[in-house]
């Protein structure tokens, strides 16, 4: 491989860096090769990213895979124990590469918890499900709490907490369902599922149409069960404890189970669990 003037990204490069990838050699190598002949850091970098992202989306169409996109994501690059939310500090408690999931240290004050339960006791009814055969909404047995939504920015409390994720996860608020409120009591759960709707459903196209995908969901816990109620990722063997202020998060950039965003709610033992949950989409939710 030799050095051209202009650097171009050809396809010579391009087949010449998937060979590299698949023969084994990881990134760090690759890159040390094109920059010892003669490539600036900034055009072996660009050809890298494209050059695989391209290669694995053409891979997973191949396998009958859905096509990777872009999700909303929290600057951890360089570990940071806290994050700038505007208006709040918010600490990093844990993270996990696959599946995405990060975990959010006092991401509500105490006063935000209660004011959500007290804004949404009033309007609280069956918690419903996406009816993905039809587009619509119905009751399913494996959710069985009670539950509520506010519209985006409906009030002052909720328009806060809104900037402040869009803030933390680097993704616009418009691009936001609306806040759904969750109350468990003793005994009540929802079992594992997926957050993102399945493409091989008939309604599912009627429902992409207000926003596209869901792409990531953030679980914020508003008042901790005495027991039980935490959320789980089965295929991961986690799960996260429903501490007050606390959040979790998780992305997922494609529909498909290889993403290991199998969760769930844990059934609650003894007390009551208050969530507030927020699903992000692709685009625009309408």
């Amino acid at each position: 491989m030799s050095t051209t003037q202009t650097q171009s990204i050809t396809p010579q490069l391009r087949q010449w860096i998937i060979d590299q990838a698949e023969a084994g050699f990881t990134a760090e190598v690759v890159l040390k090769s094109m920059l010892a002949s003669g490539w600036s850091e900034d055009v072996a970098a660009l050809a890298m990213e494209s050059t695989l992202r391209g290669h694995l989306e053409q891979k997973a169409a191949a396998q009958g895979l859905p096509v990777a996109t872009t999700v909303p994501e929290p600057q951890l690059d360089e570990s940071p124990l806290y994050l700038d939310g505007g208006d709040r500090k918010v600490s990093v408690l844990q993270t996990m590469a696959e599946p995405r999931v990060v975990v959010f240290g006092g991401l509500l004050s105490d006063e935000e918890c209660e004011a959500l339960i007290a804004l949404a006791k009033p309007r609280l009814a069956r918690s419903l499900t996406v009816a993905t055969k039809t587009g619509g909404e119905e009751i399913n047995a494996d959710r069985t709490s009670n539950g509520m939504f506010f519209q985006r920015g409906e009030n002052d409390v909720v328009r806060k907490i809104e900037e402040r994720l869009a803030r933390l996860l680097d993704w616009p608020v418009e691009n936001g369902e609306g806040l759904q409120v969750l109350h468990y009591q003793p005994g009540t759960e929802y079992k594992p599922h997926y957050d993102y709707f399945d493409p091989s459903e008939p309604g599912t196209p009627t429902i992409l149409k207000r926003g596209g995908q869901r792409v990531a969901t953030i679980v914020m816990y508003l008042g901790e069960p005495d027991k039980g109620g935490g959320t789980t990722f089965p295929d991961v063997n986690l799960e996260v404890a429903p501490k007050r202020g606390n959040a979790v998060f998780f992305s997922y950039d494609k529909p498909h189970p290889s993403t290991k965003t199998l969760h769930g709610g844990a059934p609650v033992l003894a007390g009551e669990k208050w969530i507030a949950t927020k699903w992000l989409r692709e685009r625009r939710f309408e």
